[in-house]
This record gives structure tokens, sequence and C-alpha cells, in this order.
């Protein structure tokens, strides 16, 4: 029974409409409203809590906002049971699972329980004694206008290829269709666990990408000849590596939740989404 409601809104849009429904909803139920403390001035009375306890505090996570929103809804939702639903107030909204309009109904649906819940990996990365986590992506970027990356990928220990390249991203299933499909990688269903690494702009003959399990061990080694490289987890830098230095990743299987209510499927969201459709040259016949 959902009795503590945690708001995680996007920084710049307008989010009243939402937050009526969601306040007269949760007022409703007698139930509590709880939001980080940059944010509560611009909810219908939330209470503030601190980042790291909004979700371990929260029986769900409703996210009002875009992709970026969501993801740091999964974030803050990493390892905690409450799962996130997501609203969509930006343009693409391609994680979200309900528009602005559907959000009476959908509230609705989770007081009667006709809603399930899917879990998310992450990939989580080591470096110089630091550590961050992803859903999306973590990849390896140049520097603009600087040398090339170049990187040693290795599997279980063991050197697989290298990569001269503008970034190497290692992708989760839910990353599949961002950064690394704009690059060239291929779509994968959620429900897989494991990782897709794939080039950006590469510079040599093996250009493909490659998919692992989740229990597999990547290394990914800075060449001699690379220049620096930034770090960047889910669009954001992170960090810094050089020569020699190594970025361990590895799958973080199940890392959170999220309500899915059956509205649409996953290939359908990213038939609309990705605008995908039949070559046009192809008879309809066919």
């Amino acid at each position: 029974m959902i009795r503590t409601v945690g708001l995680v809104l996007h920084p710049e849009r307008d989010s009243r409409a939402a937050m009526s429904t969601i306040a007269t909803w949760v007022r409703g139920r007698q139930a509590k409203l709880l939001g980080l403390p940059e944010e509560v001035a611009r909810t219908d009375g939330a209470i503030p809590v601190p980042a790291d306890e909004l979700a371990h505090q929260s029986d769900l996570i409703v996210s009002l906002g875009g992709d970026g929103t969501m993801l740091r809804s999964m974030r803050l939702a990493r390892g905690a049971r409450a799962p996130v639903l997501g609203v969509n107030m930006g343009r693409l909204g391609f994680l979200a699972e309900i528009d602005v309009p559907q959000l009476p109904s959908a509230l609705s649906a989770i007081d009667d329980r006709k809603f399930t819940v899917e879990a998310r990996s992450a990939v989580r990365s080591t470096f110089k004694g630091q550590e961050t986590v992803g859903f999306n992506e973590v990849a390896l970027v140049r520097r603009p206008g600087g040398p090339m990356a170049a990187i040693a990928l290795y599997v279980e220990g063991c050197p697989f290829i290298h990569y001269v390249a503008d970034a190497l991203i290692v992708a989760t299933p839910t990353g599949s269709t961002a950064y690394s499909f704009s690059a060239g990688g291929p779509i994968v269903s959620p429900r897989t666990q494991g990782l897709v690494v794939t080039p950006v702009a590469p510079h040599s003959a093996y250009n493909r990408s490659l998919v692992l399990s989740e229990g597999e061990k990547v290394a990914l080694k800075v060449l001699p000849a690379s220049g620096a490289i930034g770090i960047e987890a889910d669009g954001a830098v992170v960090g810094e590596l050089g020569p020699g230095d190594v970025l361990e990743v590895t799958a973080v299987p199940a890392a959170a939740n999220v309500v899915r209510l059956g509205h649409t499927t996953f290939y359908q969201r990213a038939q609309r989404k990705l605008r995908l459709t039949g070559a046009t040259e192809v008879d309809q016949s066919w």
C-alpha cells in the first residue's frame, strides 16, 4: 500500500498541474509527500528529506520531467524497494511510462495494484579509488581538440580489442536506445541483463558493438598513444583518465525498479520515440 510518495522534479519545467494531481491523491489517502530539500519549494507541501533517504523512506517515487530526471530518480532509488513512476514533461521522454494527462488514471491503477514492476540494471565503474554508477551508460570521451581516445578492452582479464575513437560507450540495455544507439549500437530489450560496448567514430577496421553478459568483468585501459580522456556517467563528467589508467566496469543487475502500467510495450515506445519505420522503397505487399 502506498503510504509515502517521493518526488523528483525537473529543474526548470513547470510541474504545477502534475503536482496538484499528486498532492490531491496523496491527501485523499492520508499519505505523506516527500521531496528533495532544494525542490520542496516547488511542490505542494512536500516534506524535505536528504537525497540518500528519499527512496528508502518512500513507497513510490514519482519522476516529473524528461529522461534526465528519470535517470536521476533511478540513481536515487538504487538499492531501495520503491519503484519509480516516470511522468514525461520533456521532449523525448523515452524512459517515462506516462504523460501528464494520464497521471490521474495511472495513480488509480496503482491504487488498484494494476501495475507491474520492471527491474533495470546499471553499470558500475571504478577508477583511481573512485566509483560511479550510470543507468544509461559510462563513456570514455576524448577532450575536444585533443588526440583520439586509444583504449584496450579486456574481458575477464584477457585483452580482446583496441579501439581508437572519439569515445567508447559502455551501455546498459536501458541505455542502448540513447548515446549507444546514436553511435550505431543495437537496441537491446531492458529485460536483458548485460552490457553493450560501442565505439563512437572509430578510426579502425573494427567498428562493431560488443555485447557482454552481466557476469563478465570488463577493464578499459588507456593506451600510451591516447590523449586525456573524460569519464561520463549518464552524460555527467565524473572524472578523467590518462595513459596507463584503467577503468573497471561491471553490470549491476536489478539496481532500480520502474513502474509499468501496460499501456505500451518497450518496442512500441522504441518505434514511436525513435521514429522507426520500414524502408520506404520496399513494396508494402511484402
